[in-house]
């Protein structure tokens, strides 16, 4: 199940390789993101299934590094984050994932609808930096191949980082979209810069006091925390 159309909030669409000998291809993910008052803080779905590697589940530990760093400054955070790659059933390793994963918790806890029609791929910093990935080029594919496939709508593209933009080598008939308009690839250097591609709305710069807009991705997201924080501070008196 993998949409190209339309919005949802808390979906994304990642990117992986599968390998097979010394033949790679690029295979499109969905993740999801669930997010909810509690103490559990980002639970790795592939990780207490047992099939996360040490890499990706280092990708989640940063993810909640930087949701520490932004949201957790001036109290705890009360939140419980179930994070899971659908339909994934193999072991899986690296962390090309932690900035849709990023995106799809920062997405469900703003109530932001994310498009469909993107797939994004990049490493995460703890400081929200995208950083360069492997197997750029079949991850490209591998999403246009299934756009193409259902009819391409000429909004359809991938989000990359952007130090990967000088390694692209796609294949002619993706470069012949791209030039025509129909598919895109857009390279991004903060998840800033890919909410924004994502959602339509910017994701909001903290004032001398630390506090975002409320119109923005993170002010939504804020508003969320203190909300929870709230009742559980309000049970804690009961």
């Amino acid at each position: 199940h993998l949409d190209t159309n339309g919005c949802t909030v808390g979906v994304v669409n990642g990117l992986a390789i599968l390998q097979f000998a010394d033949f790679s291809f690029g295979r499109p993910l969905r993740i999801t993101a669930k997010t909810y008052q509690g103490k559990a803080g980002v639970i790795n779905i592939e990780r207490e299934a047992r099939l996360s590697g040490s890499t990706h589940s280092k990708g989640v530990l940063i993810t909640s590094g930087f949701l520490g760093d932004r949201f957790a400054k001036k109290r705890p955070m009360s939140l419980t984050v179930s994070l899971t790659i659908e339909q994934s059933y193999a072991r899986i390793d690296g962390d090309s994932a932690s900035l849709a994963g990023l995106c799809a918790i920062l997405s469900s806890l703003a109530d932001a609808p994310m498009r469909q029609d993107l797939a994004m791929t990049g490493s995460l910093s703890q400081c929200g930096e995208v950083q360069a990935i492997g197997g750029v080029n079949e991850k490209i594919e591998g999403f246009f191949q299934v756009c193409n496939a259902r009819g391409l709508t000429g909004t359809q593209g991938v989000i990359i980082p952007a130090t990967n933009v000088r390694h692209l080598m796609l294949a002619p008939d993706v470069v012949d979209a791209v030039s025509k308009g129909l598919f895109h690839v857009y390279g991004v250097s903060t998840v800033e810069e890919a909410l924004l591609l994502l959602t339509g709305i910017p994701a909001g710069t903290p004032d001398n006091k630390g506090d975002y807009p409320q119109d923005t991705i993170f002010g939504r997201v804020a508003a969320t925390l203190q909300k929870y924080a709230g009742k559980k501070s309000k049970k804690s008196d009961d």
